[in-house]
């Protein structure tokens, strides 16, 4: 698995090492002990969480509150997906900055965001089956979101406008700069 950081450096782009034949072809999707070493401390995933969504459904912004906080492991099973991460971290150099990347069944890429961040994906092909591994039990009644069209934040999901389809909950989010962040840049969240 090769591991980068993105424009973010918290962001960890995963690539599997692709091995193909006339088979087919085989990888190592995740592999604790080498995702741990890279990041230099442990995370330890408890739960896969597997999404369905046809073309056009935005799902987001999101995150868990402090004591409840995720990190996540985000990959794609089938179709193409836009994924996004915004620092939600009071006190961060890269407080209320996004990244977006393509993930897909094609390229095989996934996204480790740790606590701390907002996330959402939109659907950029016919339907999408998206794998989340988490490191912390969803809490009900725990969840903290923003508007997936925050002015503030400015993001293009590449979907247009008509096609866009959303949760009712999510369409009554609130703005980025009209929810309290739970989270301390320096808080040691491990």
């Amino acid at each position: 698995m090769k591991y980068s950081r993105l424009e973010i450096p918290d962001l960890i782009l995963c690539e599997p090492k692709i091995n193909e034949d006339n088979r087919g072809f085989v990888y190592e999707s995740f592999k604790k002990e080498s995702l741990n070493e890279f990041l230099e401390f442990d995370v330890d995933f408890c739960q896969d969480n597997l999404s369905y969504s046809k073309y056009g459904v935005i799902r987001g912004l999101h995150t868990n509150t402090l004591n409840h906080a995720q990190s996540k492991l985000v990959s794609v099973l089938k179709g193409k997906i836009l994924d996004v991460a915004v620092d939600f971290r009071i006190g961060s150099p890269t407080y209320g900055k996004s990244i977006s990347i393509e993930l897909s069944s094609e390229n095989y890429k996934q996204l480790f965001l740790p606590r701390g961040f907002l996330h959402g994906f939109s659907i950029l092909s016919d339907d999408a089956v998206v794998l989340i591994k988490i490191d912390r039990y969803f809490a009900e009644g725990q969840s903290v979101g923003v508007k997936y069209d925050d002015k503030t934040l400015s993001i293009d999901w590449k979907i247009p406008k008509n096609r866009e389809i959303l949760s009712n909950t999510d369409k009554e989010l609130l703005s980025f700069n009209d929810v309290l962040s739970p989270f301390e840049y320096n808080l040691q969240l491990y």
